[in-house]
């Protein structure tokens, strides 16, 4: 079985995640699938909405191919140079097709399920969805497009979800603007049928199918998240946490000394930047050249490693202090690439 199922119902196509013991995480062939079906349903007239979705399992998509990349980074790179060019081809593709897609982001939405999921017109979330860009906690940074939706979040809950991984409920992604709808999960079934039977009226389908979702939790901290975060470095928000009183700001800054420090330091970068960025293709071309580069440092390997291979959760970082990071290393980080090595739609 494909781990991407495509199909064509009537006038809607269909692009569903089949990977569930791996929670639908991407791999390079699937973002190639996915491309694929994309570029032939563009020239389809009869194709007038694409629905994307998952085929079963609790994930929507928990993200990349994680082992693979370390795995590569550890070695020459190249095979995590091709995933990130291709997934961001995706990440590009989704954001400039000309016809409505429809995400339905139901269970796990992480890093690369955030990248597939964005671009989407319609993002429906439900009361299972769990969205995260948890990359700090790995030694890598919020990438797939991170810098662009997470740098228009309101006010400094970009850089608060960058740094701290932190995951939202489906109340909190619609309250933030990352889904346009919340519908229970019961009811996900219902949309796409009544979609797949009216393609035109999506838009009010969901709307009808929608629910008042419960107070956002997230809203209560976002003043305190606004004023903390906006120092100019990582140091200055450590600094305001700790001159903070009360619990939640305690348990942030407990949270922020369990991440890589230098992926910290990329992350925070990545969304500042990520505001004045002209376009979403120039975006990409950014955070390409950064993923090239910091899959291969040893703070991923170490996160891997401490999360996902020896699950000790006890990752050693080099440096172990956002003091001790060195701000030429962030720049060589983040120097473009020559133009053969560079990412291109």
């Amino acid at each position: 079985m494909s781990d991407v199922l495509t199909a064509i119902d009537g006038p809607v196509a269909r692009l569903r995640l089949n990977r569930p013991k791996a929670l639908h995480a991407l791999n390079t062939a699937m973002c190639q699938a996915m491309l694929d079906a994309l570029d032939a349903w563009e020239q389809d007239e009869a194709v007038h909405i694409v629905l994307l979705d998952h085929a079963e399992g609790r994930g929507f998509c928990a993200g990349g191919d994680i082992r693979m990349i370390a795995d590569s980074g550890a070695s020459d790179g190249t095979a995590a140079a091709d995933f990130f060019r291709a997934e961001y081809r995706l990440n590009h593709r989704l954001f400039t097709y000309p016809k409505p897609i429809v995400a339905f982001a139901d269970g796990i939405v992480m890093g690369g399920g955030v990248g597939i999921s964005q671009p989407a017109r319609y993002r429906v979330a439900t009361e299972n969805t769990k969205f995260a860009m948890p990359e700090t906690g790995i030694g890598l940074f919020p990438d797939v497009g991170g810098g662009w939706y997470l740098s228009r979040l309101p006010g400094r809950m970009g850089e608060y979800l960058a740094l701290t991984g932190h995951r939202l409920d489906g109340a909190e992604c619609l309250a933030l603007g990352l889904a346009t709808h919340c519908l229970p999960a019961g009811a996900l079934e219902s949309a796409k049928a009544q979609i797949a039977s009216a393609p035109d009226k999506a838009l009010a389908i969901l709307t009808d199918l929608s629910v008042d979702p419960p107070i956002a939790k997230i809203l209560a901290h976002y003043a305190d998240i606004d004023r903390l975060f906006a120092g100019d470095t990582v140091e200055d928000i450590f600094a305001a946490l700790e001159a903070e009183d009360g619990d939640w700001a305690a348990a942030t800054l407990a949270t922020l000394r369990t991440k890589s420090p230098q992926a910290c330091k990329v992350s925070l970068r990545i969304v500042r930047e990520g505001r004045a960025m002209p376009d979403f293709a120039a975006e990409m071309v950014q955070e390409y050249a950064v993923a090239t580069r910091v899959c291969r440092l040893p703070d991923f390997a170490e996160g891997v490693r401490a999360v996902i291979v020896d699950k000790d959760n006890a990752p050693l970082w080099s440096p172990s202090t956002p003091e001790a990071v060195d701000s030429a290393a962030i720049d060589a980080i983040f120097a473009p690439l020559p133009p053969a090595q560079a990412w291109a739609p």
